[in-house]
């Protein structure tokens, strides 16, 4: 059945043990607006068609193809005509580190990075959808543990730059601006307390900002909020609560855009957690 005919579902679990966030899903109609993750973005489709804008380039996965996105990565998604399904997980870039540093035997300095957002590997493919339905079931954690390590090892060694590659945005105006909005993404801030914060005018720091760090300072913010919102359902809050706590109008408008980036509501996500 294709995906544009099978019902649209997504489903957000964290892996036993490691507690990696993962999601499974068939999409035909949702598109993710731009968002990124403080997290890495490992994943692969089973089927389908879809269209990613990444790193200033349109990019399609097909069935067969790994999705490698590292931290901070801007990046949508929009199914094809018939849709896709796929499955994807969140490492933290600590268990990236780790894992890369047990791979060369010596340790590493700074993160490793995925060149390549989009790969063609069918081997990389079985073994990640392998761990990742391990994951799901959730029926023997320690091999669903050494399933996960398998599979992102073969992302490191095939795919990945382990080289000095500091996360984040760069130092200077754009750097103070983010730490701004980091620090205070439940205010309304003007762009004006940006640009005082910033030392440059309104539209240097647009633009610097977007060429920094791929988004806007809009942007920025409401991927900020929406982190901030994971970080606090993760800990239990009531998602009413969360919405006035992370800036958001509100509950409707935390639904929405949460939505919007994550795949899933704001309760759904939150579920994964209360297992």
């Amino acid at each position: 059945m294709s995906a544009r005919n099978a019902k649209e579902h997504a489903r957000y679990f964290t892996a036993p043990s490691t507690g990696v966030e993962c999601l499974t899903a068939s999409f035909s109609q949702h598109h993710y607006a731009p968002h990124a993750h403080d997290t890495y973005v490992i994943g692969a489709l089973s089927s389908g068609k879809a269209s990613v804008f990444i790193r200033g380039v349109q990019r399609f996965a097909t069935a067969g193809d790994l999705t490698l996105y590292n931290p901070h990565d801007v990046h949508d998604g929009i199914p094809s005509t018939d849709g896709y399904s796929y499955r994807v997980s969140y490492p933290e870039a600590d268990l990236i580190v780790d894992i890369a540093s047990e791979l060369t035997g010596s340790g590493i300095h700074g993160t490793p990075s995925f060149p390549d957002p989009v790969v063609r590997d069918l081997r990389g493919c079985a073994l990640f959808f392998e761990a990742h339905r391990a994951w799901e079931d959730n029926q023997c954690p320690l091999e669903a543990e050494e399933l996960m390590l398998r599979s992102y090892r073969h992302c490191l060694s095939r795919h990945a730059r382990i080289a000095l590659k500091p996360a984040g945005v760069e130092q200077g105006p754009v750097a103070r601006a983010a730490a701004v909005m980091s620090e205070r993404f439940d205010e309304k801030l003007t762009l004006a307390e940006l640009v005082k914060e910033a030392r440059l005018p309104r539209q240097r720091l647009i633009e610097a900002f977007h060429r920094d760090t791929g988004f806007t300072p809009h942007a920025y913010l409401i991927n900020r909020r929406v982190d901030a919102a994971k970080a606090m359902l993760r800990r239990g809050h009531d998602p009413v609560d969360v919405a006035a706590a992370s800036g958001f109008a509100d509950q409707a408008h935390l639904i929405r855009t949460f939505k919007a980036r994550i795949g899933v509501t704001p309760g759904a996500y939150q579920a994964a957690f209360a297992m």
